[in-house]
């Protein structure tokens, strides 16, 4: 990214969906921030990151106020995961780039990142006992997707 302006970039972190996202679909919050032409938007974290939880723990889509047969549909996920590729094509079809990175930790390396947290006091503010939780569930969020 040398040689590009940070005034034409904005950074937006989408963190646990607010009661107002949850409201509308799973695709809202990103395309809500999606940059204007011109200029570079960096999201971190994604809505592909909000398949792959929700796949994980169900009982949240449960929570996503989606009508009863929806919630029963055997291929929900590749619904979800269509309708991520037709939006992406559509924003290629209307001028927007879409770079994707993923960035990928061993379970070891996140052991060790977990552990810095917690003995370095200028790094305790990034601990929350709710990733130590979720680091239970390494196994199921590494498991293929099974979409076909």
């Amino acid at each position: 990214m040398s040689g590009v302006n940070p005034q034409g970039c904005e950074v937006f972190s989408f963190k646990q969906p607010s009661a107002e996202e949850l409201e509308h679909d799973f695709l809202w919050r990103t395309t809500c921030r999606l940059p204007e032409r011109g200029r570079i938007g960096i999201f971190n974290r994604s809505y592909y990151e909000e398949v792959l939880i929700v796949r994980v723990h169900p009982e949240i889509l449960r929570g996503q106020g989606l009508p009863q047969e929806l919630l029963d549909a055997k291929n929900i996920w590749k619904e979800r995961y269509r309708s991520i590729v037709e939006l992406e094509e559509h924003l290629y079809r209307s001028g927007t780039r879409i770079l994707k990175f993923f960035l990928h930790l061993s379970k070891n390396e996140q052991r060790k990142r977990f552990l810095e947290r917690i003995d370095h006091p200028d790094k305790n503010w990034k601990f929350s006992l709710s990733d130590v939780h979720e680091r239970k569930y390494w196994t199921h969020y590494r498991r293929p997707s099974r979409i076909a």
